[in-house]
């Protein structure tokens, strides 16, 4: 039976676009599904601000006129004047187990990516950093993390199979809080924070937290500037995911340090919404975000969505300081798990540091690369 290929251009494509993981994971334990009204919003240059520096399309294949698969292709021209190299990235792939659909995407994201003059492609990535990316190739049999991924595990093998490489991972950690490594924390950050000066500022309500929001992301992107596959965030894109994420969170898990009061670190923890999720089923409405709500006060996993803390503060040990900071609250209101939500494999700083936990590294997942 034939794959036919339509480009997504409506609003009721958009719908049939965003609403097709939800038949791929139905089954699934392990997958979180996202908000659907954010994943509409995503696609559009009138509702996404990355339209103002990145090209994308998005299309979908059917068969026996059902939609089975999607994908979409971006180029973020942010980046590649950074790197020097027009690369395009695909996006959002998803597909039932079949060989004939994944091929038919990929050809069609290749296939515009060549036209547009790129010399490859790389991905699962998104917009930016804090859209989607990477695609899971470890670690199948674990609940998602909110800030993170999942697959069904044919997808990897099909990528491969139609010569995509590794380009980098991503490793995600599992940390257990024992007493231990905890006193060791605090008497690490008291001493930093007595030698260079640094002070924590912590929040109560999301209102203290919001006139914070351009501080957290002028401090990403000072931090995260010589990363892979990272932009900087322009104002209009720091409104958009001050709406789409910032108010979500539960500010006593987020902690800030300053050094001669400037700002110069954050760290943002969010009690695991993953169960909430699920049970929302990609709508706020009607009762979604009564188990958010719910369960934003703390069950008994944490996860580290983003730390950063920048360049000229890092040889201070702020960020030991925030650690630290994030785990009292956890001990205060009786959580013991920490989730990573990835972290680069060459981030060797870090996974050292998560290693000196009861820990186990449970997942991965991967960017993957095709030059033409």
């Amino acid at each position: 039976m034939p794959v036919e290929i339509k480009e997504l251009k409506t609003n009721s494509d958009a719908k049939l676009f965003v609403n097709l993981p939800f038949s791929i994971y139905k089954e699934c334990p392990y997958w979180v599904p996202p908000l659907k009204k954010g994943e509409m919003k995503s696609l559009f240059p009138a509702t996404n601000p990355a339209f103002d520096f990145c090209k994308a399309k998005f299309w979908m294949a059917y068969k026996n006129g059902k939609c089975v698969g999607r994908i979409g292709a971006i180029i973020n021209n942010a980046y590649n004047k950074k790197t020097g190299e027009k690369m395009a990235r695909f996006t959002r792939l998803e597909f039932f187990d079949d060989e004939a659909v994944v091929s038919a995407l990929i050809k069609t994201a290749e296939e515009w990516a060549k036209q547009q003059g790129c010399i490859g492609i790389h991905g699962p990535l998104g917009f930016a950093n804090l859209d989607t990316q990477g695609l899971l190739v470890e670690g199948f049999d674990h609940l998602q993390a909110v800030g993170s991924v999942y697959h069904h595990a044919y997808y990897h093998k099909y990528l491969e199979n139609l010569g995509y490489i590794k380009e980098i991972d991503w490793v995600e950690f599992r940390l257990t809080l024992g007493s231990q490594a905890v006193e060791k924390a605090n008497r690490g950050a008291a001493l930093i924070q007595k030698r260079f000066g640094i002070e924590v500022i912590h929040f109560k309500k999301i209102s203290e937290l919001l006139p914070y929001t351009k501080t957290i992301f002028d401090i990403l992107n000072d931090a995260f500037s010589d990363l892979p596959f990272v932009s900087a965030f322009s104002p209009l894109m720091v409104e958009y995911y001050k709406e789409k994420y910032i108010k979500l969170l539960n500010p006593e898990f987020v902690k800030m340090v300053k050094i001669k009061d400037e700002p110069v670190g954050f760290v943002i923890g969010l009690p695991s919404l993953s169960e909430a999720l699920q049970k929302a089923n990609g709508s706020l409405f009607p009762f979604g975000f009564l188990h958010i709500l719910k369960m934003k006060k703390g069950k008994d996993v944490i996860e580290q969505l983003l730390t950063g803390v920048k360049k000229d503060a890092m040889s201070t040990g702020a960020g030991v300081v925030l650690m630290a900071e994030l785990q009292k609250e956890m001990v205060n209101k009786g959580i013991n798990y920490i989730e990573t939500t990835g972290i680069f494999e060459t981030n060797n700083n870090a996974i050292s540091n998560w290693k000196n936990y009861d820990h186990i590294q449970h997942k991965r997942k991967r960017c993957y690369i095709k030059m033409f």
